[in-house]
């Protein structure tokens, strides 16, 4: 099979598409033929060498969508059947969607029913079940006001456009460090656009619920807009810091929750489907903004790291 594999730190050029053995099945887990994949600023920081716990050589891609090609479980899984698969150490303990089969851990495979073309389902995995379960987390259900910090992200734009169908009454404002972006939040649903400037959203608004996606760096500030009583939900990390240093917690709000969200859990195929359902009836347009063939995974990936990068990147085998 062809896959890109990565054999030592560097930029987008060391991403090299190779021919590899298929994978075999072994207990617990199952060949995907992968239809498509969606591009992750993780695995860009992991080629970078930013990911000490990832040795080289490597298939890099965190999320995958495809189709059973050989399987360990024919109940759930029988060869055929429409499959996704996020995180649990896909491209990191093991390798992962950037190439033609992934052997990957039955846990790992989400079963799905979706009549939605390979480019848009592979635009949803990672992106969109990370903004609907971080949604979920902070409860908007019942929130009026919503703040997504890092709005112009893959995650941040699904966020905007789930919130919107979950919640068609919620008031939605979005942060960028470019102005420019704007219109493009305003095309996604984005209410409210707002500045984000060394790290501080330039409003004196505060909101019912928050989806922190730049991570630890702007947490504190997030926190301080949140209303009491409200839920911020830690997702990402855009900032590509991963502690805090000297966290206060009393700039919690008094009775506000803070909560985190991650997507490397095991598979839940209800709740998958429950987000399709809702992308599919709200007829969510969820097709990628670029889209790229394997040969052209590092191109994929200058692509999502370049100033004006917008949406998702998708990379279709």
């Amino acid at each position: 099979m062809k896959a890109i594999v990565i054999e030592k730190a560097g930029g987008p050029e060391a991403l090299q598409l190779k021919e590899v053995p298929t994978p075999k099945v072994k207990p617990g887990w199952s060949l995907v033929r992968v239809k498509g994949f969606g591009i992750n600023r993780s695995e860009i920081y992991t080629r970078k060498g930013e990911s000490p716990t990832v040795k080289f050589p490597r298939v890099l891609g965190i999320e995958c969508v495809g189709e059973i090609a050989d399987t360990t479980d024919a109940k759930r899984l029988p060869v055929g059947q429409k499959v996704a698969s996020i995180m649990g150490g896909m491209g990191r303990d093991f390798d992962g969607g950037y190439a033609e089969y992934a052997l990957l851990p039955n846990k790992q495979i989400y079963a799905v029913n979706t009549n939605l073309p390979w480019d848009e389902f592979a635009a949803i995995p990672e992106t969109y079940f990370t903004a609907y379960g971080s949604l979920k987390n902070a409860h908007i259900d019942d929130a009026k006001t919503l703040l997504v910090r890092g709005a112009t992200s893959g995650v941040g734009s699904a966020a905007i456009k789930l919130a919107k169908a979950i919640n068609p009454d919620i008031t939605v404002s979005g942060s960028t460090r470019n102005d420019k972006k704007f219109d493009k939040l305003k095309s996604v649903g984005c209410d409210k656009p707002v500045l984000d400037k060394d790290g501080k959203v330039q409003t004196d608004d505060h909101f019912d619920a928050i989806l922190e996606l730049v991570g630890v760096a702007t947490l504190s500030d997030s926190l301080s807009h949140l209303q009491p009583g409200g839920y911020c939900c830690l997702t990402g990390g855009l900032g590509n810091q991963w502690a805090v240093k000297e966290f206060d917690p009393f700039v919690i709000p008094t009775g506000a929750s803070l909560t985190v969200f991650g997507s490397g859990a095991e598979s839940n195929d209800a709740a998958f489907n429950d987000m399709l359902s809702i992308i599919e009836n709200h007829h969510i347009d969820v097709k990628p903004t670029k889209t790229f063939d394997l040969a052209h995974t590092g191109d994929a990936q200058a692509a999502l790291d370049s100033t004006d990068s917008f949406g998702k990147v998708v990379v279709l085998p």
